[in-house]
């Protein structure tokens, strides 16, 4: 597929996959994307997944046409991008790896010593093709420790790496931001600091298309993914509304949650709910961060808390979950001290603050839970 003169898409679609990283569910498959200029000199970015590279080989000769690469450019050593890249030494023995000393490294632990002669290059470093120059941007940990980005500064292009990806295969019809969202804060939700330190270096180019290695080439609207970029790495607050994650034993603390909810959107309040023991948990997650209010519902467990709660707290905090308005609702048959617990794996986030209101329930919602709920649903709704 030929985006831009003398740009080409050499990428595949994943259809099988059910487990992008053995951890997220992705249901409409995914894109591993590959792309190619074609220039004095012949640049191919990336390769695909170990399950493709025939077909992704087959994609590239086509686009070659006879012509012999120059360089192989791999921005991120991830196998879904670089599993391809023994194949194209093979067919094409003379053409030069293009990395970074770190990238090298990781790809001689993956695929042994490659022979191929090799261009090490640092961050803000060229590449001549011809009409098309390369300058690389490193962007470490997003989101391994030695990816970068390639800017062609003809066309004015952005090549990402993971940057600016989604879940999906490219055929998919849906939302961009709702899988990218959650593709972002699968992988990347911890290191927005490096993020916002990369959009400084991007500050001063000026780009017409981003080409990610996973989900569509962005050209058009940029301003809407860079803005939701910068929203995300900075923590702040995309939308309106509260989340509510929530486990339930016998069902009591649901009705406490669906209470809390009728009030809410009653009010006006926009509202996403999520049941954690039954719910896909990146999507909940995802929603975590989109929102700035949210309630957490769960019952005392074995002087814990109920344990799909804790794993969901424990992925907030390993992203460094931040900027919020959290609150509790509390459940325990004979001593509920759920809410100390969840506060106190939620204290150390920066910028959190808790809900002067809560909900402690004694196995069966009773009048005074009511009464609580709606103190609660009013302090969130004065927000």
């Amino acid at each position: 597929m030929k985006f831009d003169k003398d740009v080409y898409y050499v990428g595949v679609n994943d259809y099988n996959i059910d487990l992008f990283e053995g951890q997220f569910p992705v249901e409409n498959g995914m894109a591993y994307n590959s792309y190619v200029i074609l220039d004095e000199k012949v640049a191919i970015f990336d390769t695909v997944d170990a399950n493709f590279i025939v077909q992704w080989l087959s994609n590239v000769k086509n686009v070659l046409n006879g012509k012999q690469p120059d360089y192989l450019i791999i921005q991120h050593v991830e196998p879904d991008h670089s599993s391809g890249i023994k194949l194209i030494i093979e067919n094409y023995p003379s053409i030069k790896l293009v990395v970074n000393s770190k990238s090298l490294v990781m790809i001689e632990n993956y695929y042994g010593k490659l022979p191929c002669d090799k261009i090490i290059v640092s961050d803000g470093d060229t590449l001549n093709l011809g009409k098309h120059n390369l300058k690389f941007v490193f962007a470490p940990m997003i989101h391994w420790p030695e990816v970068m980005m390639t800017y062609e500064e003809n066309s004015k292009i952005l090549f990402s790496a993971d940057a600016f990806g989604k879940f999906g295969t490219l055929d998919t019809d849906e939302d961009w931001a709702c899988e990218a969202r959650r593709y972002y804060f699968g992988i990347v939700g911890k290191f927005g600091m490096l993020v916002q330190n990369l959009f400084k270096k991007l500050s001063n180019l000026d780009i017409n298309a981003i080409c990610p290695l996973h989900g569509p080439v962005l050209e058009e609207n940029l301003s809407y993914y860079l803005n939701l970029y910068q929203i995300w790495s900075s923590y702040g607050i995309e939308a309106k509304g509260t989340a509510i994650f929530y486990t339930s034993v016998y069902g009591n603390t649901k009705k406490a949650v669906d209470k809390l909810n009728e009030i809410l959107t009653k009010n006006g309040e926009k509202t996403a709910v999520f049941d954690l023991i039954r719910c896909d948990m990146t999507e909940a997650l995802e929603d975590a961060f989109k929102y700035g209010k949210i309630i957490l519902a769960t019952t005392t467990y074995n002087g814990d808390i109920f344990p799909p709660m804790h794993e969901f707290i424990t992925h907030l905090t390993a992203r460094n979950y931040q900027n919020r308005t959290i609150g509790f609702i509390e459940n325990g048959s004979w001593a509920p001290t759920a809410k100390k617990v969840m506060q106190s794996m939620l204290e150390n986030c920066k910028n959190v603050k808790f809900f002067e209101n809560h909900v402690s329930i004694l196995s069966g919602v009773k009048e005074e839970n009511i009464e609580q709920i709606k103190a609660l649903s009013n302090e969130i709704l004065s927000i």
